[in-house]
């Protein structure tokens, strides 16, 4: 039978729901139809996935009807990074692949028309929805691997095309293929740059007792603080100085927010799991959305999720919108 599934996550803002991609390859009047409630951008694999399967080098089984289904099919489904599952469903239905190899696998990936892949965003909110539905091992972009490998009991494998992963799935030699660019992400840096943050600490203010006592109580219980007064009084020495003295984030912590940076765009290649508490502090011309997050589409986090589990600083919070 032409058929084969493959498997891939879609996200809705952190929260991510494994899709199945599934595949049938038969008679019928010749064309590709998609459906499961994809968006334009979706709809568009049609053409990136058929272009990037023949310059691999591979059979599009042209002269067929292909119908793909991505499955739970009441479920909005957007972005890029359905590529690669796309195509290979397709080359597993045309058993270019065996379909048995693809149980228990998720591919994640934009594809190019030359059949390349390119970096998206969101990997690891990704792979760690893919692992609590059962997935054990994971195809991704290679600037990425490391990335998806911060998820325990994940096998990681990054690949720069998708000739690449065939020939992994195979079991054949996999062929050279030119690096793959690292995503134009935003690091996350403090207002006055991870430098000054990693300058300053607590033991350097002279006086303020009381204000101190306070900084120590609400970093020891999480509580929420109101500085007032004039300026040039230390509010901002203050508040600069909290993740000081705040503890090392425990591993689910550090997981978490990882995976909040990771839908953000700003994990670098090479970049480890984040461990210290973050620190936030955007301007009070700041948009509404870039401080609580949102977005048309996709939902992107705002400094409020950013600084989960550290500390958001609003400066003259009165002027904020």
């Amino acid at each position: 039978m032409p058929f084969a599934t493959a498997h891939t996550v879609s996200l809705h803002g952190a929260l991510g729901h494994l899709i199945d991609v599934q595949t049938d390859v038969s008679p019928g009047q010749v064309g590709t139809t998609l459906v499961g409630r994809p968006d334009a951008s979706l709809n568009e694999a049609r053409d990136r996935c058929r272009m990037a399967i023949i310059n691999s080098h591979l059979d599009w089984p042209s002269t067929k009807r292909i119908t793909i289904l991505l499955s739970p099919a009441d479920l909005p489904k957007r972005g890029t990074h359905f590529d690669l599952a796309v195509a290979i469903s397709v080359v597993a239905a045309a058993r270019l692949v065996p379909p048995a190899q693809l149980a228990k696998t998720a591919f994640i990936g934009e594809l190019t028309l030359d059949g390349g892949l390119r970096s998206v965003a969101g990997v690891l909110p990704m792979v760690l929805a893919a692992a609590e539905r059962g997935i054990t091992r994971v195809f991704v972009p290679e600037p990425q691997a490391r990335e998806a490998a911060m998820v325990p009991g994940m096998t990681v494998f990054g690949m720069r095309s998708l000739a690449q992963v065939v020939a992994e799935l195979r079991g054949d030699e996999v062929p050279e293929a030119p690096p793959v660019a690292p995503m134009s992400g935003s690091r996350l840096l403090s207002w006055r740059g991870q430098e000054r943050m990693d300058e300053v600490d607590l033991v350097e203010l002279v006086g303020m007792t009381d204000a101190r006592f306070a900084i120590e109580v609400a970093a020891a219980g999480g509580h929420h603080l109101l500085l007032s007064g004039p300026k040039g009084s230390g509010k901002t020495s203050i508040a600069e100085r909290i993740p000081g003295i705040l503890p090392d984030l425990t591993s689910a912590e550090s997981l978490e927010l990882t995976a909040i940076h990771s839908l953000a765009g700003a994990l670098e290649p090479g970049d480890e799991m984040l461990v210290r508490p973050p620190f936030s502090a955007p301007h009070h011309d700041a948009s509404k959305a870039s401080v609580i997050g949102g977005g048309t589409g996709q939902v992107r986090p705002g400094e409020i999720s950013r600084a989960h589990c550290g500390v958001l600083f609003l400066d003259e919070f009165p002027l904020f919108r």
